[in-house]
């Protein structure tokens, strides 16, 4: 090893400065892209609601929407998948245009009445963004995987109000049960100044309020342990749902823009049959009253529906608010059952059922506290943690890697949509065995 003169606090100095410097630039790129979108949706969501027939034309969206992707976006279609297969294996600079495509098909959803979220559209247009810096500056391979992994971070961020959440978020989705410590400077700084852009925008974030914490508890650590394991379930039964109605359409029907188009028709045809209007959109109101009073036991089931038939069929947007919805509504109807306050188990099932349809345990953790206050935490990481373990080896993004398995018996360094095939293959080597 060669002696280096220049102590060792001194010699990151360059390293710090210059990620501080990058994470900065692409925060600002970020956060401004945020403020705008959620200024977007704002209107969308108003509109609908002050025109309700809107949900009529949410077929012709969803065409129109996909026929821009299959014109333009072939190569940016895979959304979020698109920037986590990039991290690990980097080979070519993102298109700037995912960024324009995901922002006008997320609020064509919204305008028309689809249920959807917005974290997707965030991350792909802050880590689109951030690729774009590729173009003007000579960086590395391995830098510009940090590079994306802030703009995950900083996009995330900034659409929900969560800086700590969003740079653990960017660290901890790319592979279960691994974290990126090369990226946390760049991913912690781009979150925090990301949200701070956005405020300066003067945009603002929707505050949920847990009145009562009880102590800790045996029951209450049991019941929290129990509520964990149905959130998992549940996460996972969101994440199957919307893979499977996925592949279904993509089996049935050759050309992709008909998918939104049929689907639209499914989804306004149910809004028109049952009263739907609490399970489309982002449903921020219902997620508001699962905090103040008893909702219907039914509720989570109705989003979750709703939610898998939109993004199933093709249609833009993000998983990760309908999962607030539909975890906050579930937590609300568990309370009785688990005898806790249910703005409690509200804000429990609000990050855990995201925590084990994501895979990430630690940033939904620290999302809670951020949210609620720190008193929620020990519930909050025990119903997160249980709920991760629980939801197996699958999840909302297929690309994924497993990083470390939940279990024995699972292959590593695999993406979530390569082990259906690689169970198969191993039950068949046993039958042959056999």
């Amino acid at each position: 090893m060669t002696a280096n003169p220049i102590p060792e606090p001194l010699a990151i100095l360059p390293h710090i400065v210059k990620w501080l410097l990058l994470a900065g630039l692409v925060a600002a790129l970020a956060g401004t892209a945020s403020a705008f979108f959620l200024f977007a949706l704002d209107w969308a969501t108003a509109t609908r609601l002050s025109h309700r027939w809107l949900i009529w034309l949410l077929p012709l969206a969803g065409f129109l929407v996909g026929l821009a992707y299959w014109r333009l976006g072939r190569e940016v279609e895979a959304g979020n998948n698109l920037l986590i297969d990039e991290i690990h294996d980097p080979r070519k600079v993102i298109p700037l245009r995912m960024a324009p495509l995901v922002l006008i098909g997320t609020v064509a959803s919204h305008l028309c009445g689809g249920s959807a979220g917005r974290e997707g559209t965030a991350v792909q247009m802050g880590g689109a963004l951030a690729d774009q810096l590729n173009h003007l500056l000579p960086l590395r391979p391995e830098d510009r995987r940090i590079l994306l992994m802030a703009g995950i971070s900083a996009g995330f961020a900034s659409v929900f109000g969560t800086p700590l959440a969003g740079a653990i978020f960017g660290l901890e989705v790319l592979a279960i049960g691994r974290l990126r410590y090369d990226a946390i400077l760049p991913c912690m700084a781009a979150a925090i100044v990301a949200d701070r852009v956005g405020l300066a925008w003067g945009v603002h974030h929707t505050h949920y309020v847990i009145p009562f914490v009880p102590d800790l508890s045996g029951w209450g650590l049991i019941a929290s342990a129990i509520a964990g394991v149905i959130f998992g379930l549940t996460g996972k039964l969101f994440a199957d749902s919307v893979h499977a109605i996925s592949a279904q359409f993509r089996r049935r029907v050759g050309f992709a823009p008909a998918r939104p188009l049929i689907g639209g028709v499914i989804v306004a045809l149910a809004a028109a049959a049952i009263p739907a209007d609490a399970y489309l959109g982002l449903g921020i109101p219902t997620i508001v009253s699962a905090f103040q009073q008893p909702l219907p036991a039914y509720d989570f089931a109705g989003k979750l529906a709703f939610t898998a038939m939109t993004l199933g069929a093709g249609f833009k947007g993000g998983e990760v608010t309908p999962l607030f919805y539909i975890g906050a509504t579930l937590g609300n109807a568990l309370a009785p059952l688990l005898h806790l306050p249910f703005p409690l188990l509200a804000g429990m099932g609000f990050v855990a059922v995201f925590a084990g349809a994501a895979n990430t345990p630690l940033a939904s953790t620290v999302m809670a506290v951020e949210l609620f206050g720190p008193e929620i935490g020990v519930y909050a990481a025990l119903a997160c943690v249980v709920s991760y373990l629980c939801s197996g080896h699958t999840g909302i993004y297929r690309a994924q890697r497993v990083g470390h398995a939940k279990r024995r018996g699972v292959p590593e360094k695999v993406r979530l949509s390569e082990l259906p095939a690689l169970r198969r293959d191993a039950g068949r080597a046993g039958d042959k065995r056999e």
